[in-house]
């Protein structure tokens, strides 16, 4: 989900590999120092969610099917509205072969919508023009087809950003962040929603919840995306939402993490209020805090810390039981000194055990047989050995593989590894 491939690493870092553009190669370099703790603050009348615990026999098995930039689907835009159906139907069918049982596809990859929004317009990625009616219902048909092939859908919003770009103008007329200028930030390159405007907060929940209301999703899903990834020279400008709204906090740092915080509680509140049987799942970048910086942290050394540069206090969001699973991007093969996945399994492990909050593990399928990328993930059975080392963790209640064109595509049979030393038979997924 993160913009850019990779792992936040050792003294210089390439941002979380996400599920979502992460994948792709959208980088932010740097970590940044230690921070206060935030202030708790959910909204009045805020209910934890219902505790699920797996049923025996089963076992997240998914996959992550990307939209922004046409990442995984459609393969471009522009395609007609069968060979668009005929693709995504494909990737559902890919699924069922390796013996998978969830599809996490990306509905909202930028302030637009997969499904005939009120809220937003269509997205790009579907016709190449924003707010074009692409002729068929992506969401709905999604939804339906992978049910009747034993799929769990669940539905992957990006609650912030806006646009891969700076200019407002390219955005249809009506687009709400043209409406309300004021709500926009640019940073990076790209167009964010202020996360310090209570307004945005709660538009940005209506327009994810709309999709719902309307649809037999199996769960909601976020990325690791909340406060952008830190750019080296950039400022996010947000000092005038601080003057008005940061009253009582110690620093910036604080206040950010409230603002994530409010949104997550928010979200989390008003799915049980809408259907209180769909799960409510994140996709953390995998590193909390470095043991350095906090002694509760990791033994880890990236750098990118999503408590500090994301202002993601991700472990709280757990301890509140604001979430129903997790699925932390552990993207880093085992031996990494930076960060290690046979360092993090456990860590995270910890965090969840006795809190009845899920745990799927993100792995980085995209790595295997990337020339770029160290010698462990030349080799097809690193990812094998992920999932043979978590199964000795009781948390653990399965994997989700970043992401749907490396499923299909395999490019040096790591999937096929899994698929045959881990996924003899098919399985349901945990259910709600």
């Amino acid at each position: 989900m993160s913009g850019a491939t990779g792992a936040a690493l050792g003294v210089t870092a390439v941002t979380g590999a996400g599920p979502v553009d992460a994948a792709t190669g959208t980088g932010a370099t740097t970590g940044a120092a230690a921070t206060k703790e935030a202030r708790s603050a959910a909204p009045a009348g805020a209910r934890s969610p219902v505790r699920r615990r797996p049923r025996r026999g089963r076992e997240f098995r998914g996959m992550w099917l990307a939209t922004v930039a046409n990442r995984d689907w459609p393969s471009r835009a522009g395609l007609t509205a069968d060979r668009q159906r005929a693709e995504l139907l494909a990737h559902l069918d890919t699924a069922v072969g390796r013996r998978l049982n969830t599809v996490v596809l990306q509905v909202r990859p930028t302030a637009d919508a997969l499904w005939p929004s009120p809220y937003e317009p269509w997205a790009a990625c579907l016709t190449g023009t924003q707010g074009r009616d692409p002729g068929w219902d992506p969401l709905g048909t999604a939804v339906r087809e992978a049910h009747a092939r034993g799929l769990e859908l669940h539905a992957w919003f990006n609650p912030y950003r806006v646009a891969n770009h700076t200019d407002p103008a390219r955005l249809v007329p009506d687009h709400p962040a043209r409406l309300h200028p004021e709500w926009v930030l640019p940073y990076g390159g790209k167009l964010y929603y202020n996360p310090g405007l209570p307004e945005v907060r709660s538009f940005v929940q209506e327009a994810m919840l709309d999709a719902l209301r309307r649809y037999d999703v199996d769960a909601v899903h976020w990325d690791d995306y909340f406060y952008p990834y830190p750019v080296a020279g950039q400022v996010f400008a947000d000092d005038e939402a601080y003057a008005r709204y940061g009253g009582g906090f110690p620093d910036k740092a604080s206040w950010r993490r409230n603002n994530i915080d409010l949104l997550v509680s928010g979200m989390s509140a008003r799915i049980k209020e809408t259907k209180r049987h769909v799960p409510f799942g994140i996709s953390p970048f995998g590193v909390w805090r470095n043991a350095a910086t906090d002694p509760e942290g990791s033994d880890t050394r990236a750098g990118v810390q999503t408590y500090d540069d994301l202002y993601a206090d991700t472990r709280k969001w757990i301890r509140e039981g604001w979430v129903d699973h997790v699925v932390p991007q552990l993207y880093w093969n085992i031996g990494l000194p930076a960060a290690d996945y046979a360092k993090l399994l456990p860590w995270w492990d910890a965090v969840v055990r006795g809190t009845g909050v899920g745990l799927y593990i993100g792995e980085a399928l995209y790595k295997a047989g990337d020339p770029a990328q160290p010698a462990a993930w030349q080799d097809p059975g690193e990812l094998s050995r992920h999932l043979a080392l978590a199964a000795g963790y009781p948390s653990v209640g399965g994997h989700c593989f970043f992401a749907a064109k490396e499923v299909a595509a395999d490019r040096i049979g790591a999937m096929a590894t899994v698929v045959a030393d881990h996924y003899p038979t098919r399985v349901r997924a945990p259910g709600r």
